[in-house]
C-alpha cells in the first residue's frame, strides 16, 4: 500500500500541475498541499530517520523562502513557488533536489524559448484559439512554468529517497 502511494501520488500531482498550468495558467493549492501531507504521512512509515525527515522539510522551507522572494519580485508565479517547495520536500535536502532544480530549469529555459519563438510565428495566429495552445500564443500571459516543474519532477523522481525505498521493498 505504501509503495502504491509513493508510485502514484507524486507523479499524478506533477502531471496534474503541468496540465493545469498549460490549460489555465494556474496550479491549484490542493496540489502542493496534497504533496506535503502525503509525504508527511508516508515518510515515517518507510523507516526514514527523523533527522532525514526534518531535512526534507527544511529543503521545502528553504525553497519556499527563495521562491516566495522571487514571487514577491514578480519573477515567478505563486503556484510555481508552492509546487517547487512541495516537490523539494519529496526530493529532500540532497543531490536529488539539485538535480530536480537543474533539470527543471533547463526544461523551463527550452520551454520559454520555444514559446517566445511560437508567439512570433504565424502559427500562433492560426492556433491561438486552441485550448491547449491559447496561453502559449498570448503575448500578454507569462510562461506556464508548471510544465517544466512537472516534467523535471517526473524525470528526477525515480532517484528520490522514497522511490529508492519502495523499489527496494518490491525487490526484497
Amino acid at each position: 500500500m505504501l509503495e502504491a502511494l509513493i508510485f502514484v501520488v507524486f507523479p499524478f500531482c506533477m502531471l496534474f500541475a503541468a496540465i493545469s498550468d498549460m490549460l489555465s495558467m494556474t496550479i491549484a493549492n490542493r496540489v502542493p498541499v496534497l504533496l506535503v501531507v502525503v509525504f508527511a504521512l508516508v515518510a515515517p512509515l518507510t523507516g526514514m530517520e527523523w533527522a532525514a525527515y526534518g531535512w526534507h522539510f527544511a529543503a521545502g522551507a528553504i525553497v519556499l523562502a527563495v521562491t516566495f522572494g522571487l514571487f514577491a519580485m514578480g519573477g515567478m508565479g505563486g503556484g510555481d513557488a508552492k509546487l517547487l517547495a512541495a516537490t523539494a520536500v519529496w526530493m529532500g535536502f540532497n543531490i536529488n533536489l539539485v538535480e530536480y532544480l537543474v533539470v527543471s530549469t533547463f526544461i523551463g529555459g527550452l520551454l520559454t524559448v520555444a514559446i517566445l519563438v511560437y508567439r512570433k510565428s504565424p502559427l500562433a495566429v492560426v492556433t491561438g484559439r486552441n485550448p491547449f495552445l491559447r496561453h502559449f500564443a498570448d503575448e500578454k500571459t507569462g510562461i506556464p512554468y508548471g510544465i517544466a516543474l512537472g516534467l523535471g519532477g517526473l524525470m528526477t523522481y525515480p532517484d528520490s529517497p522514497l522511490v529508492v525505498w519502495a523499489l527496494a521493498q518490491l525487490a526484497g
